[in-house]
């Protein structure tokens, strides 16, 4: 957590696990080592997470900007980002190629039909879709997210259908970047969201992308075999921290008690989120210490030269 105060700086937000430091056009993001699950923060810090995060991110919002151009100009430090600041698009693109997770939880309660889209009947757990289907959320300003369908977005004038229809186009592209790239090191993209802003009238990619807490990734190796033989498929994603708490009673709902974290789990966290950090980047990951002081020369100098 950081709490700092600019020269120039114009606003502050604390997110779930990022703080955000706003200079007028730019902003500041720091990515902290807090986790969250089912919209609540964990009661304890993950040791690289957040450097892990911003890492991930900066290396796919780099390579996809043939794609659609996006919010970030600099990474001065492992933890941190400097960007345009953009007017968020309230909506979060979600894309699944596979059935699992929220999908998955909706299908295997008889549901055929999610965000107005059709889902075939005899899939089961982690069975490949025909085609990519886009499952859109509406953007909350606090609490959940909300499925929304195509037809609703446009309805309630969330955007037009010129923008949706943009918004679509780069979601898939964005999609079939990330299944590319990930079956290069291994990894099956199953699932994953995109949020989008405005800058000076064109679309930007926002926020953070292909990372562990915004997708799910299985591994590309032995996974036919497993979904043959009917067993649970390897992943690398936060879905395993929702299942741990699921298994402990808390998925965010009224009247239960978040568990504690066992320092056990802490360290098994942190030790998935390298992993994948060294799978997708290809490199080995090097921790780095925050340091107060240097975060506040870094930014401030980086924020003067833009």
């Amino acid at each position: 957590m950081t709490k700092f105060q600019f020269v120039n700086q114009s606003d502050f937000y604390r997110g779930k696990v990022r703080d955000v430091y706003f200079f007028n056009k730019y902003m500041a993001v720091i990515a902290t080592d807090r986790i969250s699950a089912f919209d609540h923060i964990l009661p304890k810090d993950i040791p690289y997470k957040g450097q892990v995060l911003n890492m991930i991110a900066a290396h796919f919002l780099d390579a996809s900007r043939e794609i659609v151009p996006n919010w970030l100009i600099s990474t001065p430090h492992p933890n941190v980002s400097i960007g345009y600041v953009c007017e968020p698009i309230r909506l979060e693109m979600v894309v699944r190629g596979y059935m699992a997770g929220h999908a998955w939880r909706t299908y295997n309660n008889g549901e055929r039909v999610l965000c107005g889209v059709d889902m075939p009947d005899g899939l089961k757990e982690s069975d490949r879709f025909p085609n990519p289907m886009i499952t859109p959320a509406t953007k909350a300003e606090e609490g959940h997210d909300e499925d929304i369908s195509e037809t609703d977005i446009l309805s309630q004038g969330i955007v037009t259908q010129d923008i949706w229809d943009q918004l679509k186009k780069y979601s898939l592209a964005l999609f079939e970047l990330g299944t590319k790239m990930a079956a290069e090191r291994g990894l099956i993209l199953v699932d994953t969201k995109y949020e989008f802003g405005i800058k000076d009238g064109q679309i930007y990619l926002i926020d953070e992308i292909h990372t562990p807490d915004s997708s799910r990734y299985y591994y590309l190796e032995g996974y036919e075999d497993r979904q043959a033989n009917g067993e649970k498929q390897k992943q690398l994603s936060k879905e395993f921290v929702r299942e741990w708490l699921m298994e402990n009673g808390f998925q965010g709902k009224e009247g239960q008690t978040m568990p504690p974290m066992p320092s056990e789990f802490i360290e098994h966290v942190s030790s998935r989120y390298v992993q994948l950090y060294e799978l997708l980047l290809a490199k080995i990951f090097k921790p780095y210490q925050i340091d107060n002081r240097e975060l506040v020369t870094l930014i401030s100098n980086e924020i003067r030269n833009l």
